[in-house]
């Protein structure tokens, strides 16, 4: 692995930085306040794309501009790993800003400038959780990221948005703090908070002061990612403006907890390590329940938005899962599902958004016969719940088949009943929305028609996207060598794994 000095990461992280005040300079003029959105949008997708080559080709492009502490850099670095993140983001940051324009003009909210100004600062932030070359700037970018997401949760400025933003605030800042704790524990005992691929913690201290770190550190992470039973912030949030929903969800802070969870496995405990002190089986556990619960609670749900909220609770920790089974292939499934997740979840948010404004609709017993009106949009809504329960030649197939067979390499067959049984419950939840959206007669949508057409371009990118991955999971920006690749680099050194894959 070839380490290179690169500013690149750097300014991948500050261009939405700079573009924040910019935009707030233009409250007036609308256009000029979308062209900065999108001409940032633009340049972060040109310079994070521009170091692709250089990473699967096996380097890393890492910059050290300055100490944060004594003895600890401001690290960031673009690996594998970060690149699956930054490229995700960065891509579905440009077409969730077209999508924003039409969904906030169409809605006639108030507080634009606001948010799209929050919506660059969290950008920077994911920037900065992708490239995080070690856990104290993972830290300081994961809570930049709450502060950045807490004014577009509280968008409406109602006393329900409000309430919800507390709620978002006191989860998210106390597990900040909970793993600034871990992270301290860390570096007392190493001197180093540098991510290594397979970990560096071994060694180091007693098991019973790992297994705390352990807990610190998984539930500072976990928060955000979602995992029962830290979770309900998530759905109380979904009050919030649908694109802000779409942020949440597929792009940003419950990708990051997710991706943590996997950095603080992978690269600062090691599979090895997690299997030894029994902490593996543990977290493989909580997010099996996960995964269960969550789809029983989508189940019983009639706001749209709030069935796919508690559909994401459950799909994240498909990532969870992944990584707690430490074997290759599931961790290559845990990782390849952040990006796949991603465009079928947004795909689902944008549909939601799109009814929303064209029919005031947002109860799922109130959508009877939409789809008639509106072909496309329920079109794109039926495919991706298609994907997420798991149908072949859809992109979420591809890493649920991955964490299948990663179950199987470790001999723990009992996790393919949960995946199945995910997929039975996830067909449960979603595809009669299609149905009676299609197949049932209602004349209330007749004088509707489709979205606007600056909501229905980005519904078409995302769903397309999706059914391309899911047939060909390397076309592009290749997410399946990225994951596979990080995978390896993870696991090459290990020697113990539980059931001996090897």
């Amino acid at each position: 692995m070839e380490i290179i000095m690169d500013y690149r990461p750097l300014w991948a992280v500050l261009v939405s930085i700079i573009v924040s005040p910019l935009i707030f300079l233009n409250d007036k003029n609308e256009n000029y306040r979308e062209a900065w959105s999108i001409l940032a949008s633009t340049v972060k997708i040109g310079i994070v794309f521009s170091m692709l080559p250089a990473v699967l080709s096996g380097k890393v492009l890492e910059v050290k501009p300055f100490s944060i502490a004594q003895g600890i850099e401001f690290h960031l670095r673009a690996d594998t790993f970060g690149m699956i993140f930054a490229v995700l983001a960065s891509f579905l940051w440009l077409i969730t800003t077209f999508y924003s324009m039409g969904y906030m003009r169409g809605g006639k909210y108030q507080y634009q400038t606001g948010y799209f100004a929050a919506f660059a600062l969290s950008l920077s932030a994911t920037m900065g959780i992708a490239f995080a070359g070690n856990l104290l700037t993972f830290f300081i970018f994961f809570e930049l990221l709450t502060l950045a997401t807490y004014p577009l949760v509280i968008h409406g400025r109602q006393k329900k948005d409000i309430a919800a933003g507390r709620k978002y605030l006191a989860y998210t800042l106390i597990a900040g703090q909970v793993m600034f704790v871990g992270i301290l524990w860390v570096y007392s005992l190493t001197s180093t908070l540098e991510f290594v691929p397979g970990g560096f913690l071994a060694g180091s201290a007693s098991w019973d002061i790992l297994r705390m770190i352990f807990i610190l550190l998984i539930v500072g992470t976990s928060v955000k990612a979602a995992v029962m039973p830290l979770h309900e912030w998530l759905p109380t949030a979904m009050v919030a403006p649908t694109p802000v929903s779409a942020l949440l969800h597929a792009v940003a802070v419950v990708k990051a907890g997710a991706f943590g969870v996997i950095r603080i496995v992978g690269y600062v405990f090691g599979p090895e390590l997690m299997v030894d002190m029994g902490a593996a089986d543990v977290l493989a556990w909580f997010a099996a329940a996960t995964i269960i619960f969550s789809s029983f609670v989508a189940m019983r749900q009639d706001n749209l938005k709030r069935r796919l909220a508690f559909s994401t609770v459950g799909q994240l920790s498909y990532c969870v899962l992944g990584a707690a089974l430490a074997s290759p292939l599931a961790i290559q499934g845990g990782m390849f599902h952040i990006a796949a997740h991603a465009f079928m979840k947004i795909t689902l948010f944008f549909c939601a958004g799109a009814i929303f404004i064209t029919t005031g609709k947002e109860y799922i017993s109130d959508m009877r016969g939409i789809g008639r009106q509106m072909p496309i949009t329920m079109g794109a809504f039926t495919i991706a719940s298609f994907g997420i329960v798991g149908l072949p030649l859809i992109v979420g197939f591809i890493s649920k088949w991955n964490l299948a067979l990663g179950a199987l390499q470790t001999g723990k067959a009992l996790y393919i009943v949960i995946l199945v049984a995910s997929a039975m419950l996830s067909a449960v939840y979603l595809l009669p929305i299609g149905f009676m959206a299609f197949f049932k007669e209602n004349d209330e949508f007749s004088g509707y028609g489709e979205a606007r057409l600056d909501m229905l371009v980005p519904i078409v990118v995302v769903v397309f996207i999706s059914v391309v991955l899911g047939v060909m999971p390397n076309f592009g920006v290749k997410f399946f060598d990225l994951a596979s690749m990080s995978s390896s680099q993870i696991l090459e050194d290990s020697v113990k794994l539980l059931g001996g894959w090897r």
